[in-house]
């Protein structure tokens, strides 16, 4: 029987998205972020976490979505990278679940190539889908994604 993977999973927007929590190096609340000048436009700005300065992604923007709500205060999720730590900001935490491999599918040719990139996979839960977000790639802003 194949080992099941567990993965940190939330949401932006109406996607239920997730990630390795192995790559998981914490959840946190909003914290004060400082922008970048010419930092692409993904790029949220910096944040201070406990003397450590970690960009901060906007998950919204990388994904090509609409903008979150200012009445919305994103939540970050802290992965580790090769190069440190990097927050996703995300609309809302969901649970840690697990998932079976065999109910993981590849993404369908149809969806659009910058989306399809940053996504590994999909898995089928009873509940819906769950997209696995591509970590590395979902970190690594540059230049181009301006």
């Amino acid at each position: 029987m194949p080992e099941t993977t567990q993965f940190c999973t939330f949401r932006v927007d109406d996607l239920f998205l997730g990630i390795d929590v192995q790559r998981v190096q914490e959840v946190i609340r909003s914290l004060e972020i400082t922008s970048v000048p010419l930092a692409p436009s993904s790029v949220e700005g910096l944040i201070n976490l406990r003397g450590q300065i970690v960009t901060a992604i906007d998950l919204r923007r990388r994904l090509g979505l609409t903008s979150r709500l200012s009445e919305h205060e994103p939540m970050h999720v802290v992965v580790r990278g090769d190069d440190g730590a990097v927050s996703l900001m995300v609309d809302s935490i969901e649970d840690v679940i697990e998932v079976d491999p065999r109910d993981f599918e590849r993404v369908p040719e149809s969806i659009e190539p910058s989306v399809r990139d940053l996504l590994a996979g999909v898995y089928k839960l009873d509940t819906g889908l769950l997209l696995a977000l591509q970590t590395d790639r979902a970190v690594a802003v540059t230049t181009a994604t301006i």
